[in-house]
């Protein structure tokens, strides 16, 4: 499939990334694991904020937006079932999600406030989330039927849509009437302890590509080892992917079995990375590169994120990400091999 033809719908929470660098005795101070999501309301976002007195940085986020973002601006058409406030907050997303090229279509207006989520940035670059989904949470059945499907090819969600289970379903159930394959993003391993029971069906049913890191995969199979748990995933969906931070990532496909390596970079902030990572993975595969060509596509993408703030990559790199992966060659395979 050549890429004007290529159309990807994501689903998910349209939300305002708020950023703030902490030292690590802050979060340990906090409610909740390191490294993980936790849904607050508003007030503790912002009693967090002004506890820990560090400066902030805003940029548009939400998993599912974040792997769209990455797809438009490799070229690929996207739209973004999200609903945001009518708000400041609400009018910089739409605007900023426009300006990446974007089809605002389906975006949807709710009295609440746009949601927020406050990542706290601590050291070792690891980001811990607090969400207040805020106007997300109000996302429901209604709010959208097959036209807004219509023209796509392939459709992403997030992990943190499993909490609605009624949105979840009404979606998959339309995807898969437009003709849309399907890929999903576990989103950490506090939504898979909630959602575990609902997942064999949902993967085994509608899912085509599940993405998750180690720790989700563990969350869900039970496995330490990355391998197994790929293998393990790969009962439920025909390609299944198991993200290992600096070590790269395993996939399946297919039948064939590959690791990829990460590019090492001097990482400054992890918000965005696996979003990111799927974009990569997602363009490549969405064109019928090879599996191990996905892979490397992600590792660039993930690499580029972890340089910067936030999971916005500046406008100045895109040129130069393009041209990385136009000189990645599926026969030859620098960072990755099949196993």
């Amino acid at each position: 499939m050549s890429e004007n033809t290529i159309k990807v719908l994501s689903a998910g929470s349209a939300i305002l990334d708020i950023l703030m660098n902490v030292e690590e005795s802050f979060v340990s101070g906090i409610d909740g694991e390191k490294g993980g999501m936790e849904l607050v309301d508003s007030a503790a976002i912002d009693a967090m904020i002004s506890e820990a007195g560090a400066e902030t940085v805003k940029a548009p986020g939400g998993s599912a937006a974040n792997t769209i973002n990455g797809l438009a601006k490799l070229g690929m058409a996207t739209s973004l079932l999200g609903k945001i406030g009518k708000d400041e907050d609400g009018e910089f997303y739409k605007s900023s999600y426009e300006a990446n090229g974007g089809d605002i279509s389906n975006f949807r207006y709710s009295d609440a406030y746009t949601g927020r989520c406050l990542c706290l940035v601590t050291p070792d670059s690891e980001r811990t989330m607090r969400t207040d989904l805020g106007a997300a949470m109000t996302m429901s059945p209604s709010d959208w039927d097959i036209d807004s499907f219509k023209g796509c090819t392939h459709v992403h969600i997030e992990g943190y849509m499993l909490f609605n289970k009624p949105l979840t379903d009404h979606v998959v159930a339309l995807a898969k009437e437009a003709g849309c394959t399907i890929s999903l993003d576990l989103a950490s391993f506090e939504v898979v302890n909630v959602v575990k029971d609902m997942l064999p069906a949902l993967l085994t049913d509608y899912v085509d590509i599940v993405f998750a890191n180690e720790d989700e995969a563990k969350a869900f199979t039970g496995f330490d080892e990355p391998v197994k748990a790929l293998d393990a995933l790969s009962q439920y969906c025909d390609t299944a992917v198991v993200k290992v931070g600096k070590d790269g990532a395993f996939l399946h496909s297919e039948g064939k079995m590959a690791k990829v390596w990460a590019n090492v970079v001097e990482a400054v902030d992890t918000t965005g990375a696996g979003d990111l990572w799927q974009a990569g993975f997602l363009y490549g595969f969405l064109q019928g590169k090879s599996l191990v060509t996905c892979g490397e596509y992600g590792s660039v993408l993930g690499a580029e994120v972890v340089q910067v703030m936030g999971a916005t990559i500046p406008e100045e790199r895109w040129t130069v990400i393009r041209q990385e992966l136009a000189k990645i060659n599926s026969d030859h395979d620098i960072l990755g091999t099949d196993i």
